[in-house]
């Protein structure tokens, strides 16, 4: 993939998920490089460019951040409380993509700063559609922040 194509943050611990999100974006032929890390304390780390996502050149800021809720060592809403109190990460774009359909989940992550909440379909094909235009709609249709300065 080219160094120019915006990159995507894809936080998800579940490999099927992690697997189908990959799916969509390559049979949607949308121009991305996309990260994948396992969990919230990754996720934070990749975004902070703590070590070993320090390189800038290899693991590029994201314009878009896909993040499941439920995560292993550091939940999805951590990340969102972590986002929400720092400049430059505040700026990139956070869907949420989880199974929680509590009232109380979707409320949580939007008082968090979440940009846009989805349901994951339990059918994959209805699960790589969903993902391949709520990306198209970030990349293609709106208007990014610039993230060179903070």
């Amino acid at each position: 993939m080219n160094q120019r194509e915006p990159a995507v943050l894809l936080v998800e611990d579940e490999p099927g998920d992690a697997f189908l999100v990959r799916r969509a974006l390559e049979k949607a032929s949308i121009p991305l490089r996309l990260h994948h890390v396992a969990d919230g304390e990754e996720a934070i780390r990749y975004l902070a460019g703590e070590p070993p996502f320090g390189d800038r050149r290899v693991c590029q800021l994201p314009v878009l951040v896909i993040l499941d809720l439920k995560l292993p060592r550091r939940s999805g809403f951590d990340v969102l409380h972590w986002r929400a109190e720092r400049l430059l990460p505040r700026r990139i774009p956070v869907v949420v993509m989880t199974s929680c359909v509590g009232e109380e989940d979707v409320n949580r992550a939007y008082e968090l700063g979440a940009d846009s909440y989805l349901v994951k379909p339990v059918a994959p094909e209805a699960f790589q559609e969903l993902t391949r235009r709520a990306v198209a709609y970030w990349l293609e249709v709106n208007n990014l922040p610039l993230l060179g300065t903070s």
